[in-house]
Formats: structure tokens, C-alpha cells, sequence
């Protein structure tokens, strides 16, 4: 079962808001199809990167009470994803954000990212954080453009280059 929770709409400052943006399951259906995508968008960045070094994702940790799981639908076709789960009482991290690459430079990364936060601050969270690497270029100019900062590293992913975070007050 899934709930719309963006409607479709016209774009408003620089961000896509013609998307519908659902809340769906991590572990399951499209989730599945797009994660494969992510994974295999992430190998071609990063040679010698596996989806076995990403499974510090538990799926069931992208669902309430302590996080979210969004799909983003353009008319009937999934174009991306993202999740949101607990860092710390006070903290979401953003996983697994991806986009179908017909899709980026349209707004829509920023909307999706923008939905994450939303239910970030739903969910009491003060601050959302995130990790990114310099093989992808534009996440990284998205990520700053929507205003998250540098930070100390606080994984240690052998491909993350870019540990980032927000405030959300």
C-alpha cells in the first residue's frame, strides 16, 4: 500500500513539482527495481564498488516510527527514491537517494530531497545528515545548493568523500 503525499503540480523555484511522491515499502516492488539502479549507477562511479559494501542499509530501519521510505512517480513511471532512517534521537541520515538519469537537472532531486526533510522534521528530527562521494558531482552541487555543510566524517564508507549535514530548525 502506498500514500500519495505530494500532488501534482506546476514547478515553483527551480524545484519539480510535477512529480507524485509516495510513501511506499523499502523492501519490496518498484523499491526493488529502483535500488538495483542506484546500485548499478554507483558501480559505473565508483569501479570496484559492490552492493554488498552498501548493506549497512537495514530496509526495516526506512519505515516509521523512525524513518521513511519515498518514491518518486512522473505520470505512472517510478524515476526515483530515497529513504530517511534514525542517525540518533535528534538526527535522520537521507540513503539510498537515487534518480533515474532522465530525471536530473529537472528540479525533481530537489524536490524528493526536500520531501525527505519534511518528514524529517515529522519525525522530531532537529538535523538530517548524508554521505556522498566526488564521483557523483551533481548530488554533491545539489546537496550544497540545498544548503547542507561539510562535517567530520561519521561513517567510514571507503567511497564516501563528503559527509554532510543540515539543520532543520
Amino acid at each position: 500500500m502506498c500514500h500519495v503525499i505530494a500532488p501534482l503540480g506546476e514547478a515553483r523555484g527551480g524545484i519539480d513539482t510535477g512529480v507524485q511522491v509516495t510513501v511506499e515499502r523499502a523492501d519490496a516492488g518498484v523499491s526493488l527495481v529502483l535500488q538495483q539502479a542506484f546500485f548499478a549507477d554507483i558501480a559505473s562511479r565508483y569501479p570496484g564498488w559492490e552492493p554488498a559494501n552498501s548493506q549497512s542499509v537495514v530496509l526495516s530501519e526506512l519505515v516509521p516510527p523512525d524513518g521513511i521510505w519515498l518514491v518518486a512517480y512522473r505520470d505512472r513511471d517510478a524515476i526515483g527514491c530515497g529513504g530517511l532512517q534514525r542517525f540518533d534521537a535528534e538526527t535522520g541520515e537521507v540513503r539510498r537517494i537515487f534518480l533515474d538519469k532522465s530525471e536530473r537537472g529537472r528540479g525533481t532531486g530537489r524536490r524528493l530531497l526536500g520531501e525527505l526533510e519534511e518528514h524529517a522534521r515529522r519525525l522530531g528530527y532537529k538535523r538530517i545528515r548524508l554521505t556522498t562521494g566526488d564521483g557523483q558531482p551533481e548530488a554533491l552541487r545539489m546537496f550544497q545548493s540545498a544548503g547542507y555543510q561539510e562535517i567530520p566524517p561519521f561513517t567510514d564508507g571507503v567511497f564516501t568523500r563528503h559527509w554532510m549535514e543540515k539543520s532543520l530548525s
